[in-house]
């Protein structure tokens, strides 16, 4: 499994598996515990995993959780998404840095999102399953959102948005969001 540091949001790592792919299909190990540990990441801090599926052009985020935050990690386990990191950490040296992917199926890549970020994806595919494996259990309390098309953030979403939840649609600016949790 290759690691990569996500250079525009500090702490962040693409982990990329090595598929074994043969006529039957493929095989491949999306989490290793020691990988993880290698770059410094606790993998026992993980403790609850959910699943979501999209359908081509449902945008949902951006989100991030009050606090103490939310880590996670992030993979698209059928279909194909664009994904998008914010760091939103005031402290960080990449402090509104942003990071795009396009995560897939195919690949199984798996993108460690440190706490503090915002986060949200776009379906590319008619069916697209993204799994999350998060360290803290959620507390709806503690969401946030943020405006997708927020012209500070400037996201270049692939597609025209086909269906979002009600909080996303409404989500509140990056400036007016962010007042909110200095409050």
């Amino acid at each position: 499994m290759k690691v990569t540091e996500v250079p525009a949001i500090a702490g962040a790592y693409l982990f990329e598996p090595t598929p074994y792919a043969d006529e039957r299909g493929f095989f491949c190990r999306t989490f290793d515990a020691d990988v993880v540990r290698s770059v410094g990441l606790d993998p026992d801090a993980f403790i609850q995993d959910s699943v979501s599926r999209s359908v081509r052009g449902v945008l949902r985020g951006m989100h991030l959780r009050s606090g103490a935050g939310e880590a996670k990690l992030v993979r698209c386990s059928y279909g194909k998404i664009f994904d998008v990191v914010v760091d939103l950490r005031p402290d960080s040296p990449t402090y509104l840095g942003r990071a795009f992917f396009e995560l897939s199926g195919e690949i199984q890549a798996t993108l460690y999102i440190p706490a503090g970020c915002a986060h949200g994806f776009q379906a590319l595919t008619e069916t697209a399953d993204t799994s999350y494996r998060i360290d803290r259990p959620h507390d709806p309390a503690e969401d946030v959102t943020i405006a997708f098309d927020d012209p500070e953030l400037a996201i270049p979403w692939p597609l025209p948005p086909a269906l979002m939840s009600k909080r996303d649609r409404e989500a509140p600016s990056l400036a007016e969001a962010l007042k909110q949790q200095e409050s």
